[in-house]
């Protein structure tokens, strides 16, 4: 993650993909409402619709409870509807 200029490299973890042949998923976003970098930990649950598809990609809001929402986008996630991004977990390094 690069916040203020600065980058913080993540571990994330509890991304459970249910389609068999789909062995990763490459998302990019942004997180809203980062007033320091450690918000950014925690685990994260849905918010509203939870997956959006538009354009060949989805789009998927998650919010954890430092009140960080991700706004995260890939190609592979409207591959599958049971890709489960709730429970998704963000730690730093």
């Amino acid at each position: 993650m690069t916040f203020h200029g600065r980058s913080y490299p993540l571990r994330i973890s509890g991304v459970s993909v249910g389609m068999i042949g789909i062995s990763s998923a490459d998302l990019a976003g942004r997180a809203r409402n980062l007033r320091r970098a450690s918000d950014i930990a925690g685990t994260y649950t849905a918010v509203g619709a939870g997956l959006a598809v538009a354009g060949g990609a989805s789009t998927a809001r998650m919010q954890n409870a430092n009140g960080v929402i991700l706004e995260v986008k890939g190609t592979k996630v409207g591959f599958s509807a049971s890709l489960d991004l709730s429970g998704l977990t963000i730690s730093m390094q």
